[in-house]
């Protein structure tokens, strides 16, 4: 990997963010989930494993050179870190070896940004993980799905997208996967001028 941030004797942790359960799988908060699954279904096709361990679901998967650990935390949002901090510190994963994949409401429905560092941006997730992890050194994929017009954004992230927003979202998921995969290519540098359009 060209990038300097990167050490080679850790693998990459990629993130997904969501809320467990059946009830959240398909809103608007669990983008993130989508996102990493599809990517594993990808590179692991016909046999995706999942185990529990560090309050999440984990799987390994290998993309380019890049070993990865992905990881969906099950600890809900507004508690990811509790997952991403003990994985983090197994795998001795420093914060610049660590891709975020979130929803963003700044964001109109299907743009994506690749990030590197920054705030919270008042996303309870990442705030999350910058407090555990002391860092916000991390890598982040952020993919829109829009801003309320009226009501709660509490409300607004918790609700499932409607059938006409299938198509922009599975084409989000689709460039998400893109991205992750240019990431481990071909770098982060790269990625970035690739998709932040």
């Amino acid at each position: 990997m060209s990038d300097s941030t990167a050490s080679p004797a850790s693998p990459w942790l990629v993130v997904g963010l969501g809320n467990p359960g059946a009830r959240y799988a398909r809103t608007r908060h669990n983008i993130g989930f989508m996102a990493v699954e599809r990517w594993v279904e990808e590179l692991t096709p016909g046999r995706p494993s999942w185990t529990e361990k560090w309050k999440g679901l984990t799987a390994t998967v290998t993309c380019g050179r890049q070993r990865c650990v992905v990881l969906k935390p099950q600890t809900y949002m507004n508690v990811s870190g509790g997952s991403v901090v003990p994985a983090a510190q197994f795998h001795r994963v420093p914060p610049p070896q660590i891709v975020v994949v979130h929803d963003e409401i700044d964001f109109p429905l299907g743009r994506l940004a690749i990030k590197k560092g920054g705030g919270h941006g008042g996303h309870n997730g990442l705030r999350d993980i910058i407090a555990q992890l002391g860092s916000s050194d991390f890598l982040r994929i952020r993919l829109g799905v829009g801003r309320a017009v009226h009501g709660a954004v509490a409300d607004h992230v918790l609700s499932e997208f409607s059938a006409d927003e299938q198509d922009p979202v599975d084409d989000l998921v689709r460039r998400a996967v893109a991205a992750l995969t240019c990431m481990m290519t071909d770098g982060v540098v790269m990625a970035m001028n690739k998709f932040n359009t």
